[in-house]
């Protein structure tokens, strides 16, 4: 006998549901609203503290608070520390300054100019937290220099409570995040290396099978480029966090620099697999493909493909074991092709020699990430660095072009001696310190011009139609949470970001509390001309000065890119690769981002990154194989074959400074003599076996650079003037 019943909701069905929904919430707005909070409830203790101290001017602290305060708590105590350094800095220069020049206006002006165009370009240069430090030391010079000029006889005293205002907002903003609701970067991180190495396994089996178009390759590599940048940032900010990503810093540090060395061998391989499948090499795919069609069996586990750090552990060991046993794979089947006439050995070696470095890097990448699991390893010690790459002349005139506004504007203020001059010129130099690090400034620069004038208008009503109305600290901070909450929203949209900016931070200069209240529309509204005049001139000064999205600043940045296949071919070996990639990656990256509107832009610099990174780890690791060859008269370089590889050297780096199509002549002609000379050392006598595999992996690095200039998708092919190329013996083409 059977029973039925209605069908029932499960237990706990709504609750779920109401749980889910509240958990995406949380995630999203929810997010949002925290981190309102929390910005406000900084402001309002940097405000009562600064209060309760009786320091004259509150406001400071809260613009502090607004300029330091992030989303995640590392960012906050990165950018707090760094605060610290350059207000510290700012101080000692700008006390220096009003002792040397006390009654020298111009003199004084002059120093705090050339001071602050410093500060500028050593932030340009820097292009990561540090170069916070360095714009808070111009910034600082400014915020107390120029008032405490008014009066030199008190401005040791000034300055000391500015700088005690400043500690104040630095020291709320880092409690604050750090203590409620802490939104910790590391966390972030290890999603953020979770996703990544996922997405790599995803690419390498997508690409190996062929269901990946140039485009589609193209898309992926251009956000490794941006996922390699990014990393870096946050890695930086985490170690301020907690011991537990400080102990790891190494370790991701290195997980990022075989990262970008796994990403580009696959890519060196996948390209020459294209380039034999354009030159028709097919008995030469034939003998290579098989080894590909293991690899991807070794990133799954139980059929699922690799994503925790216990997975990776397995997968490096399977790697690990399947590279040692490569070698004599290759050779056995390589034995097998030399009996085949006319087979292209040396397309053969080529691509057996990538899969071998790539797996290498590939296998190093797993184990790191697998080690990640630890809180101690013995991948931890990496002494290597991401390290970012700034083009001089950009720095420089970054700084040139601050100097022009503070004085052009100092001129100005002395000139006419108008009253709100201190805030003419302070706020340009706080504009021009802030909006110089942003990818657009021009157009910072003028959202911080319409937030202020935003500001302007909410703050004439609060101070005259708000402020004698009320009484009491916490009145004042009812008054004072939904106007600041207008900013703090704009702050967390990216198109918004410029405006809420500005709208804080000049809100607070406008309007924020002091200890003791002037009532002067006459004042503020100097005051407010001030601002929004600084704020023009900036723009100005960005959108004219040499403006950094114009096509100069890009084909710097192009020409500062190919310089990296030169440092390849001639720079110190010592950690020269990690520099060497990041470096490449850190300009492709600016490039990519100064061309916003422009795709063609876009394309050429990653077409660019490639050719670089791919003839330079070629060049990078030729060089290594020529500096373990034994100290033999016959390896000497003296020799001619090692000669010719010099001369190849020489040209191709000829090439890479300034291309043209007689210089790509050369390259290649130099290219095929080194071949053929290496090849003939190689006839000319018996050397011991692994002697002879690294002159054959040499000559695998050579024949790679010749592919790579002959590659028709290559920026160089245009030079190319389609002379018939003359064939290798042993090569497609």
């Amino acid at each position: 006998m059977s029973a039925s019943s209605p069908a029932s909701t499960p237990a706990g069905g709504p609750l779920s549901a109401w749980a889910a929904a509240f958990g995406d919430w949380a995630r999203t707005d929810g997010a949002a609203w925290l981190y309102l909070f929390k910005a406000l409830l900084a402001t309002f203790i940097a405000l009562g503290v600064s209060m309760r101290l009786d320091l004259p001017a509150p406001k400071t602290a809260m613009t502090t608070v607004f300029i330091v305060m992030q989303p995640q708590s590392g960012a906050v105590l990165a950018k707090s520390f760094y605060r610290v350094a350059g207000t510290i800095f700012g101080l000692i220069a700008t006390l220096t300054f009003v002792g040397l020049f006390p009654q020298q206006p111009q003199l004084f002006l002059l120093a705090i100019a050339i001071w602050i165009a410093l500060c500028t370009a050593g932030a340009a240069r820097n292009r990561n937290f540090r170069s916070y430090g360095f714009l808070l030391a111009g910034y600082t010079t400014a915020l107390i220099g120029l008032p405490a000029s008014q009066h030199p006889d008190g401005a040791f005293m000034s300055a000391m409570t500015r700088v005690s205002e400043v500690i104040i907002g630095i020291v709320s903003a880092g409690v604050v995040s750090a203590l409620v609701f802490p939104q910790y970067t590391g966390e972030q991180m290890r999603t953020t290396v979770r996703k990544r190495f996922g997405s790599f396994v995803d690419y390498v089996a997508s690409a190996l099978s062929g269901q990946l178009d140039r485009a589609h390759i193209e898309t992926i590599h251009t956000r490794f480029v941006a996922d390699v940048v990014g990393f870096e940032a946050a890695r930086s900010m985490a170690v301020f966090e907690n011991p537990d990503t400080r102990m790891r810093s190494g370790r991701l540090a290195r997980l990022n620099s075989e990262f970008m060395s796994a990403s580009s061998r696959f890519h060196a391989l996948h390209q020459l697999m294209n380039r034999l499948h354009v030159a028709g090499a097919q008995a030469a795919i034939d003998a290579i493909e098989p080894y590909f069609r293991e690899i991807a069996p070794l990133l799954t586990r139980h059929g699922e493909p690799v994503r925790t750090s216990i997975d990776a552990a397995h997968s490096a060991e399977q790697l690990l074991a399947w590279r040692d046993a490569l070698p004599r794979r290759i050779r056995a089947t390589r034995a097998e092709l030399e009996t085949q006439p006319d087979f292209p050995l040396l397309d053969f070696d080529t691509a057996a020699e990538l899969l071998y470095r790539f797996i290498t890097d590939l296998q190093e990448y797993a184990a790191t990430y697998a080690s990640l699991a630890t809180a101690t390893h013995e991948r931890e010690r990496w002494i290597e660095r991401y390290e970012p790459r700034t083009n001089r002349t950009a720095a420089t005139i970054a700084g040139i072009r601050t100097a022009t506004v503070i004085l052009a504007l100092g001129w100005f203020w002395i000139e006419t001696a108008w009253p709100s001059g201190v805030m003419l010129v302070l706020n340009a130099a706080a504009t021009c310190a802030l909006a110089s690090s942003a990818p657009r400034p021009t157009a910072m620069a003028a959202q911080m011009g319409m937030g202020t004038a935003l500001a302007v208008c909410t703050g004439f009503l609060l101070m005259f139609g708000i402020y004698p109305r009320i009484d009491g600290f916490w009145l004042l901070c009812a008054a004072l949470a939904p106007l600041l909450a207008i900013g703090i929203y704009m702050t967390l949209k990216p198109k918004l970001a410029g405006y809420g900016m500005g709208y804080l931070i000049f809100f607070c200069f406008l309007a924020g509390p002091d200890s003791i209240t002037h009532y002067d529309p006459m004042s503020f509204m100097n005051d407010a001309l001030a601002l929004l005049l600084s704020m023009l001139v900036s723009a100005i000064a960005f959108a004219v000065l040499f403006p950094p999205t114009a096509p100069w600043l890009k084909k710097r940045l192009f020409a500062d890119l190919r310089h990296q296949a030169v440092a390849a071919c001639h720079a110190r070996l010592a950690g020269l690769r990690t520099r060497f990639e990041s470096g490449a990656r850190d300009l492709m990256y600016q490039a990519h981002t100064l061309s916003a509107d422009q795709p063609d832009v876009q394309r050429d610099a990653l077409r660019w990154m490639f050719a670089v990174l791919e003839t330079g780890n070629a060049a990078i690791d030729l060089r290594h194989e020529l500096a373990t060859l034994p100290s033999d008269p016959r390896y000497a370089p003296t020799t001619p074959w090692r000669r010719a590889i010099e001369t190849m050297r020489a040209a191709l780096s000829s090439l890479f400074t300034r291309p043209d199509a007689e210089r790509f002549d050369a390259t290649l002609a130099a290219v095929n003599d080194a071949i053929d000379a290496t090849r003939q050392t190689l006839d000319a006598f018996t050397p011991t076996r692994e002697e002879r595999h690294r002159l054959q992996r040499i000559l695998s690095h050579l024949h790679f650079v010749r592919t790579a200039l002959l590659d028709p998708e290559s920026p160089l092919a245009a030079l190319n003037r389609n002379r018939p190329v003359r064939p290798q013996p042993g090569a497609s083409s």
